[in-house]
């Protein structure tokens, strides 16, 4: 068992041994199982959950009830874990806030350390908080805006990695690791979750999309600049921006520029694949990997979180099999909400959706959204078997399927 963490108006953390930590899973609430539970790993943090009300458990009962005193908290993941379990809380009443794009996890208190409901999904020290925002990162800036003085994509990203500590913006300034080149102002598809554009009424983005289509040349430049070491990656579709297979042509055109000068490093893309016409446009371009978000392989429960404008299901699925068809290494980034994704009815579909669409590699990221705000757009049906059984059964029924966090480098056969 593990006991309640809270907060103050101040911020100061606090355990409250007379309680046990509750998580929820959907909207039900329920005591985390040990193995749901690990130390909290370095990386994370505390949040604060405005405007919702904690629910608790005195450890000689067994009756939930509401938490009245103080502010409740959850845990943001560093990248390489997936929440088992969301913090527990009623949900909202009216004039409470929306709340901010985050993915909110379960945090309790055991024998002198902080536990957070989480599993490791994968490990990556590149992507180590230590090794960006340091002390030369201006410097690295200042040096690329004088080597390619016209490029706008130079600016863009300068704003990324400084305003928003883009950690992909900031590769690209410390030549290394997966870069993000953003191309579209533009998307087909209006995502309750998108973290670049939301309607006034909800809560605001945390970034700022892009606002202009780079030419081919300003892509070429960066491409080449960055593709010098064979872990070098380069990755379209980046959070400030649309959807980037809109502009299959430029991409396209760009990779056939880049690797005309360079056979080094990974071409990625990001996308939502929902525009087939596009996928096939820069996967006949010589891209190496796709990299394709879906929220669910539940047709109503992806339009309700996508709300596709002009494509569906199944223009996902018939773009990730051209690519795969084509030699294109192929990852599902499936967003991740415990109590959703972790039905019978999901994983059934899923691992339905993964073998037709010969899908490589799940990539587990933590939906970051209101949840409330989310739940009550969809329709769940069955109980859910954990965010751990999800994981166990697609790894026993697709021997062959790989798991983790990271997009890789990889070699596209030639």
């Amino acid at each position: 068992m593990f006991s309640y963490v809270y907060t103050n108006e101040a911020g100061d953390l606090f355990v409250d041994d007379q309680f046990q930590a509750l998580g929820r899973t959907g909207k039900d609430i329920v005591e985390p199982l040990p193995e749901e539970m690990i130390p909290m790993p370095e990386g994370a943090t505390f949040v604060l959950i405005p405007d919702r009300k904690p629910v608790v458990m005195k450890f000689d009962s067994f009756i939930p009830y509401p938490y009245s005193e103080n502010k409740l908290v959850g845990a943001i993941l560093p990248q390489g874990y997936t929440r088992t379990l969301m913090p527990a809380f009623l949900e909202p009443e009216e004039g409470d806030q929306i709340l901010p794009l985050f993915g909110y996890t379960m945090v309790g208190y055991r024998d002198g350390e902080f536990y957070v409901a989480a599993m490791k999904t994968d490990e990556d020290k590149k992507w180590n908080p230590e090794h960006f925002n340091t002390q030369d990162l201006s410097q690295r800036i200042n040096k690329m805006k004088n080597i390619f003085p016209k490029n706008a994509l130079v600016k863009h990203l300068s704003n990324c990695a400084i305003n928003y500590s883009c950690f992909t913006a900031q590769n690209i300034f410390y030549k290394r690791w997966e870069g993000g080149i953003p191309v579209s102002p533009v998307c087909n598809a209006n995502c309750l979750g998108c973290i670049s554009l939301q309607p006034s009424e909800c809560c605001p983005s945390p970034q700022d999309r892009i606002t202009f289509v780079p030419s081919v040349d300003e892509i070429a430049q960066l491409g080449i600049y960055h593709l010098q070491e064979e872990d070098s990656i380069i990755s379209f579709g980046q959070g400030c921006e649309g959807e980037p297979t809109l502009q299959s042509k430029v991409i396209a055109e760009s990779i056939k520029k880049i690797r005309e000068t360079t056979k080094v490093g990974t071409i990625n893309c990001n996308t939502n694949a929902g525009y087939t016409k596009g996928i096939k446009e820069i996967v006949d371009a010589g891209i190496d990997s796709l990299r394709v978000s879906i929220n669910s392989a539940v047709e109503e429960t992806y339009n309700s979180y996508y709300m596709p404008g002009n494509y569906s299901l199944a223009d996902v699925g018939n773009s990730l099999k051209y690519a795969a068809e084509n030699n294109c290494y192929t990852y599902l980034n499936l967003l991740v909400l415990p109590g959703v994704n972790d039905t019978e009815e999901e994983i059934e579909k899923l691992v339905e959706f993964i073998r037709d669409n010969k899908v490589k590699e799940v990539q587990f990221r933590n939906l970051n959204i209101d949840p409330d705000r989310y739940l009550d757009k969809i329709s769940i049906k069955g109980e859910a078997l954990g965010i751990l059984a999800l994981k166990e059964i697609l790894e026993k029924e697709l021997p062959e399927l790989k798991t983790g966090n990271y997009s890789k480098p990889v070699k596209r056969n030639t």
